[in-house]
């Protein structure tokens, strides 16, 4: 397995990093991305990748966040990419449930790293909430620009989004949500990806799935996710590892 999105780089985790890690061949885990959200997590997330073999790192500035970005940060995103173990540019957005930064320095943020990635090569993984009609039409006016791969992580869009976002070869992240009780939405949309761009996260130390849930998330329960998304795609576990992880290989092409 894969969890293509955990937060290594959050203070709940980082003390536990090494144990956390050590425990991911025994779970099952073959590899995980630490996502950065700003510049801090994104160093730290280089950090540890650089550190252990298992760990890869995505780096960005998250729409909360998208007053703090500015050239000189973007200048040394981009000398951080030059690391073989940065995979993607992201976490970046749109947020428009707690605006912590206004919308339109949020707008200017996301394309501005959407231009980035496309520079480096990289793909990009993307933070939506409350903002899927305005990332849908960001994205399709630069559509030029996504040549190299786009993530939805923790998708919570609805399964007609789908539709417009697979136009642009999009794929789709899960996590935890999909064990919740009000998981219908998640459900529908999940059974709405293609098997070929679906993929499985944990978003820890968030977003824990049930029968944990309430207590600090850790990528080993992946294996919570890739249970229930098997039970409610109909098909074997085994199967639907062998697909995300291929998913996630043929996205983040610097995996090996």
């Amino acid at each position: 397995m894969i969890d293509t999105h955990c937060h290594l780089n959050d203070e709940k985790l980082l003390p536990e990093a090494d144990r956390i890690v050590a425990g991911f061949e025994e779970e099952g885990i073959e590899s995980a991305i630490c996502v950065g959200y700003d510049m801090p997590s994104s160093e730290k997330a280089v950090e540890l990748a650089t550190k252990y073999a298992s760990v890869y790192a995505a780096i960005g500035i998250h729409p909360h966040d998208a007053v703090t970005a500015d050239y000189d940060k973007y200048d040394r995103l981009a000398e951080l990419s030059s690391n073989e173990k940065v995979v993607a540019i992201g976490e970046i957005g749109l947020d428009y449930h707690y605006d912590l930064s206004p919308r339109a320095i949020q707008q200017g943020a996301f394309k501005e790293q959407i231009e980035l990635a496309q520079s480096l090569g990289l793909p990009i993984i993307l933070h939506v909430r409350d903002a899927y009609e305005e990332a849908r039409r960001t994205l399709y006016e630069m559509s030029g620009y996504l040549t190299n791969g786009l993530l939805l992580h923790c998708y919570s869009g609805s399964a007609e989004m789908v539709r417009d976002f697979s136009k642009l070869d999009a794929y789709y992240a899960f996590g935890g949500a999909i064990t919740f009780k009000d998981a219908k939405r998640n459900v529908e949309a999940l059974k709405a990806v293609p098997r070929d761009r679906l993929l499985l996260e944990t978003d820890c130390p968030y977003m824990t799935p049930v029968p944990f849930r309430g207590k600090t998330n850790e990528p080993k329960y992946i294996r919570l996710v890739l249970k229930k998304a098997a039970e409610l795609l109909e098909t074997s576990e085994e199967e639907l590892e062998n697909i995300t992880t291929a998913n996630a290989k043929r996205l983040f092409i610097r995996m090996k």
